[in-house]
């Protein structure tokens, strides 16, 4: 009799951690109503290059991390209300992705001429919301990459709003490597998916 409570007791721990195990991930998802407190991405992007110190100081990408690591937790949307929802949102040819160097979140120089003209595009449609989305390639865990993720969000959210973008039409969401538009396991491959997407909805 104990032998089978036993038993049965070790097959209910093993279902519960199945289950636990196929939940579905979801992103993260973060308000912006004003700038964020780790100052102007902007400032760092002249050491963005190959060779540059990147903003990832003490974050390892087998997963571990320092301060700020881990996954993301979600919350509101660019209007202070409800969480935004995503496929409202939509990407135009106007609005070009940026792209990051592996493990970093920093500006490079190349990219911070591409958020520039973003920004100019943003400030002559104020009646629109944006949405960034950052993306890392497949390469550490999969919590490591929504932090990866956000942190390249808002980079790329605080220097929009450095260059004059009003900080409450912005809502940043990090997908991690959920998300990848190449699928090759190569590092031009991987230097795609590193990166800054971004979608508009009209207010």
């Amino acid at each position: 009799m104990f032998t089978r409570c036993r038993i049965g007791s070790v097959v209910a721990l093993l279902l519960l951690v199945v289950v636990m195990v196929g939940c579905a991930k979801r992103p993260a998802t973060t308000a912006a109503s004003a700038p964020a407190p780790t100052g102007v991405a902007g400032a760092t992007g002249s050491s963005g290059g190959s060779g540059g110190s990147g903003g990832t100081a003490g974050m390892q990408p087998g997963g571990s991390s320092g301060a700020g690591g881990g996954t993301a937790t979600p919350s509101g949307s660019a209007s202070g209300g409800a969480r935004p929802v995503p496929r409202e949102f939509a990407a135009i040819a106007d609005l070009k992705d940026v792209f990051f160097d592996f493990d970093k979140y920093d500006i490079r120089p190349t990219d911070a001429k591409m958020l520039d003209a973003n920004a100019a595009w943003l400030k002559s449609h104020e009646n629109m919301l944006v949405l960034v989305e950052g993306h890392c390639d497949e390469r550490g865990t999969n919590e490591y990459n929504l932090a990866l993720g956000e942190r390249r969000a808002k980079a790329t959210m605080n220097y929009l709003v450095a260059q004059g973008v009003q900080a409450n039409r912005i809502t940043i969401i990090s997908y991690g490597e959920e998300r990848p538009v190449c699928s090759e396991h190569t590092e031009a491959c991987w230097a795609k998916n590193r990166r800054a997407h971004f979608l508009i909805k009209p207010r």
